[in-house]
């Protein structure tokens, strides 16, 4: 068939469903990624650079194959092809990443790497096929060079429109409903179907196994350690999430790439962890010899310290702030996250401080999408908002999760927090969580030992060895502010400076 006498119809079509699955692919490729090495901004370049990358070399390739066989028939060839590599990504997705995760841990690298390699494998390739189709629908389209402006705007426009298309079905309504792998194999299947409309009656076979493909149970996203128990998974809104019951019994909630346990129901049922989250009960004695009247916890993730909170300080209110509310159906269902005033709120934690009336004496930050913290919650507006909602006397309490022997997130915050209260304390309670104090009162580790017996029993031995941990803050670190707060470069270059020290 000539380029004269290709139908404009069917090339249309499908530039449109081509437009559609590039875009919509590359979506689910970084939400592919999201259980592996966290959701980013970092993630996000380099998912949408090696996109680029691929679509361009696609670009330059596919013109030079249409220049030598400008048919319909050949064109709809790649998009089938394109069809299969994009069917393929979700069944290699999990051994692969599982791999990468496995062997950047030994030398532990940092996400930016690890996405970049994982990225360029998974999605390079069809990605490439899919930016040959644009050129050759360009050759097929075109009859008379009089003509190639308006034709070519035309294809443009349609696969602009259809790029749109796939951009809000995929982040709307195909991973929120059917999840990311059915996601690939749905956009897979829209461009099998339209190959069909230049191939022979025989390529009817690559849809219908992509449908029963579609309809096939997708089983588990990640499985659990020999041992443990997987007792519930989501793709949430907001990345990836599970609960897993240990062989000895302990839970943990586990998000992203699951580096970090972010709940922990212990196997008794006891309300003390022995980790960061214990922190929180006996802080607020370093400042006061009342339990706190209101607390606040943003990033709540399962409630390990709300739950602890409603156990130990039943008068004490709880305001519990999570932005994935599945998360806290996990707390309620697996955590036993409860209290007769325990308050959850569903919202992102910087506004909802904001929009909140204060008087708190206590604000505890936990918001961390392991290894990140969002940037605006290290910034000096954030910690002015946050000592602007406290109560007098009260005290702010931020988590900070690092890599074993690297201080710079913690100097940095230490700095930026420096630069808006007057007493900021550390409390190095594990190799990779140190516990930041910031008051304007006045704060310490000798009045925490002497109120001792202000507490629960079952809390003292956690004080005194609080109150022994408890120190002035670290020297240096830069202040951040929300103009300027790289954390993410930050923590990454922990990460690899860590990784070329153990190499040494």
């Amino acid at each position: 068939m000539t380029p004269a006498s290709a139908p404009i119809r069917r090339i249309l079509a499908i530039e449109f469903v081509v437009g559609m699955a590039a875009l919509g692919s590359e979506i689910a490729a970084a939400r592919l990624l999201a259980p592996y090495f966290g959701d980013s901004t970092l993630i996000w370049a380099n998912t949408i650079g090696t996109v680029l990358v691929a679509l361009s070399v696609g670009y330059w390739v596919g013109g030079r194959a249409a220049d030598r066989n400008p048919s319909l028939r050949g064109l709809c060839r790649l998009v089938l092809i394109a069809s299969g590599l994009i069917a393929l990504v979700p069944f290699v997705a999990g051994p692969f990443l599982g791999e990468a995760v496995d062997a950047l841990d030994a030398i532990e690298a940092g996400a930016f790497v690890g996405s970049l390699i994982a990225v360029l494998v998974l999605i390079a390739v069809p990605v490439f096929v899919l930016g040959m189709i644009s050129p050759y629908a360009v050759r097929l389209s075109v009859a008379a060079v009089e003509e190639a402006g308006t034709v070519t705007g035309r294809l443009w426009a349609v696969s602009t429109l259809g790029s749109l298309a796939g951009t809000f079905l995929s982040a709307l309504v195909l991973i929120p409903f059917a999840g990311t792998k059915r996601t690939f194999l749905i956009f897979a299947l829209a461009l099998a179907l339209v190959s069909l409309l230049g191939l022979a009656r025989r390529a009817v076979l690559a849809p219908i196994a992509l449908a029963i493909l579609v309809a096939l149970p997708v089983g588990t996203i990640k499985a659990a350690e020999p041992g443990d128990t997987l007792l519930d998974e989501a793709e949430t809104e907001y990345g990836y999430a599970r609960v897993v019951e240990k062989a000895s019994g302990d839970r943990w909630m586990e998000l992203n790439e699951g580096q970090a346990i972010h709940s922990l129901l212990p196997e008794d049922g006891s309300h003390l962890t022995g980790g960061y989250w214990d922190e929180p009960l006996v802080l607020p004695f370093a400042a006061s010899s009342k339990p706190p009247a209101r607390v606040a916890i943003l990033g709540n993730a399962g409630g390990t310290t709300a739950r602890a909170y409603g156990h130990y300080f039943p008068q004490t209110r709880v305001d519990a702030v999570e932005i994935d509310d599945e998360l806290t159906e996990m707390g309620r269902a697996y955590f036993d996250l409860r209290g007769e005033n325990l308050h959850t709120h569903t919202a992102d934690a910087r506004p909802w401080l904001r929009r909140s009336d204060g008087r708190f004496d206590l604000i505890v930050v936990d918001t961390y999408r392991q290894p990140y913290i969002p940037f605006y919650m290290t910034t000096r507006e954030f910690f002015e908002l946050a000592r602007d909602r406290l109560a007098p006397g009260g005290m702010v309490v931020i988590n900070v999760g690092h890599p074993e022997s690297s201080d710079d997130l913690e100097q940095v915050l230490s700095a930026t927090m420096d630069d808006v209260f007057a007493t900021v304390l550390r409390d190095p309670v594990q190799d990779t969580n140190t516990m930041l104090v910031g008051s304007d009162a006045a704060v310490s580790g000798e009045l925490l030992a002497e109120r001792v017996r202000d507490l629960p029993v079952e809390l003292r031995p956690v004080a005194l060895a609080t109150a022994a941990r408890l120190a002035p803050r670290l020297p240096g670190g830069r202040v951040y502010t929300d103009d300027v707060a790289p954390v993410e470069w930050l923590v990454d270059a922990s990460i690899v400076q860590v990784a070329s020290d153990g190499e040494r």
